[in-house]
């Protein structure tokens, strides 16, 4: 790891190739199974797998526990321990460059959309430090993205409630939530009272709220913490007779792609100068960590908050819609002008395919 960064909760977008897995999206009630998915041929590794709100009572509590008071007062996470990244949910990033900073940057910065102008920047340094800006086309991404709230239950923010984001996505079982990693376990323990809230506006919850019934992660996250496999999923009880996708779309989702492509990435930042209220992006081109990681960065100034929000490649600014591809997952800290996410691979194609074919019963 590198000396002077720290760790942040934000996953990068890797790019679209013919290999590996790739699910179309889908919208409303056609969210079903359109499409073909084509899986690689090796079979992936095994994820960790968590049983969460599996009752209909435990479901029910859940979602009283999260009043309008409560998810306006959820924060995002504090960075675990002292190390030098950062989790995109500790906030925006802090820290004095290191004496070399000037190395650590990218050989070549691609230019980049500017979210506040929609101009395209030039590939200087400096005009590549973009920060993100609220979403206001609409489209399908406004009702798939969304808020996800939860309790700590370990570690020093054990008891806190803290918030992060989430994609619904096109799956066998119409009710699978993509996140980052450290959203469903940090210190060694899985969190507590897991909800996902499409569509969050400004403390409105137009979709309802979705408590996960099982939580799903890497077996590298699941075991160490690993931040190359920051990825995670959510399997969400219907509401009302309905499945998350039948209300909302989903996303599609892409595996084993090549590097280096055209990237969005959305979340619900809550640290400074966000709030959490609305949806935020940025988008450009991505780059590979140099530091200390196998991760993807994009440059983005979106905080704590982000994490888990999604990165899609093939991304229709006209629908909404896009292949997600990598989700938000840390930053360094003298870096806080970029964001990175790790490669959607075998590991996380296990995660998406385990949680699809989990059972609601």
């Amino acid at each position: 790891m590198h000396p002077t960064a720290r760790r942040l909760a934000v996953l990068s977008v890797p790019a679209l190739a013919a290999a590996g897995a790739m699910l179309p999206a889908a919208h409303g009630a056609a969210a079903a199974m359109t499409g073909t998915v084509t899986r690689s041929a090796a079979a992936g590794p095994r994820p960790a797998v968590h049983e969460a709100a599996d009752t209909t009572t435990e479901q029910r509590t859940v979602k009283k526990f999260w009043t309008v008071a409560r998810m306006e007062a959820a924060e995002p996470l504090d960075a675990p321990g002292t190390g030098d990244r950062h989790f995109a949910a500790s906030g925006s990033a802090s820290g004095s460059a290191p004496a070399d900073a000037s190395a650590a940057r990218p050989a070549t910065v691609a230019p980049t959309l500017t979210a506040a102008t929609g101009t395209v920047a030039d590939t200087a340094y400096a005009s590549s430090r973009t920060s993100g800006s609220s979403w206001t086309a609409g489209g399908t991404v406004v009702k798939t993205t969304g808020r996800v709230f939860f309790t700590v239950t370990a570690g020093s923010d054990a008891g806190r409630n803290a918030s992060c984001s989430g994609t619904a996505v096109t799956s066998a079982n119409k009710s699978v939530v993509i996140t980052a990693g450290h959203c469903v376990k940090l210190n060694g323990a899985f969190h507590a009272n897991w909800v996902f809230v499409p569509g969050y506006d400004q403390g409105n919850r137009p979709d309802g709220t979705w408590p996960a019934t099982t939580l799903l992660t890497t077996s590298q996250w699941n075991s160490g913490e690993n931040m190359n496999y920051d990825v995670a999923a959510a399997v969400v009880a219907p509401q009302g007779g309905k499945s998350l996708t039948d209300v909302v779309g989903g996303q599609g989702v892409a595996f084993n792609q090549p590097r280096g492509r055209q990237t969005y990435a959305f979340g619900y930042p809550a640290g400074g100068p966000y709030d959490g209220s609305k949806l935020v992006y940025c988008s450009g081109r991505t780059f590979d960590d140099f530091l200390s990681s196998q991760d993807q960065g994009l440059s983005c100034g979106m905080t704590g908050g982000a994490s888990g929000g999604p990165w899609f490649l093939n991304f229709s600014a006209s629908t909404g819609s896009g292949l997600l591809n990598s989700v938000n997952s840390f930053k360094y800290n003298f870096a806080s002008y970029w964001m990175f996410g790790p490669y959607f691979g075998p590991e996380a194609e296990a995660v998406y395919n385990t949680a699809q074919n989990t059972s609601l019963t």
